[in-house]
């Protein structure tokens, strides 16, 4: 029972998962720590600076849209990264790597082999019969000459 789990989790797959995920968390965390460290100000002074800059007062309750926006662009900045570098490269070595196994045109399957090499061969006997009909010295009309020896 522990060996099969051991071969789960060291599969390639849950490994390379269990990094993409440790990975993404840490890259959000910076671009969060970004976000919080200069958009958001930015934000509170376009907004009019002070005390309730970002954020808007109702009745004692304050609403920080500014932590609204500054959530949306973590968000695409971490998106955009996501795409650019990491689903894009990868789309490009996938395109790449399925170019080299296109199929060319396909085979012939060997009934369509067989009926192609009987059909020559009917035609090859009819040459060599040359006219003669079906009693002449080849034998009868469609017959392989090597079939009656």
């Amino acid at each position: 029972m522990l060996k099969g789990f051991k071969d789960f989790l060291l599969r390639g797959n849950v490994v390379d998962l269990a990094v993409a995920v440790v990975v993404g968390a840490a890259f959000t965390a910076v671009v969060t720590a970004f976000t919080n460290a200069f958009l958001k100000p930015l934000i509170q002074v376009f907004s009019g600076g002070g005390e309730f800059a970002g954020s808007f007062v109702v009745s004692g309750v304050v609403f920080d849209y500014a932590s609204f926006i500054n959530a949306v662009i973590t968000f695409i900045i971490t998106a955009a990264v996501i795409y650019f570098l990491v689903v894009m490269p990868l789309k490009y070595v996938e395109e790449r790597r399925r170019r080299g196994e296109e199929e060319g045109p396909a085979d012939p399957t060997d009934v369509e082999l067989l009926t192609e090499i009987r059909d020559l061969l009917r035609e090859q006997a009819a040459r060599t019969d040359n006219g003669r009909g079906p009693g002449g010295p080849n034998g009868p009309t469609g017959r392989i000459p090597q079939q009656d020896r």
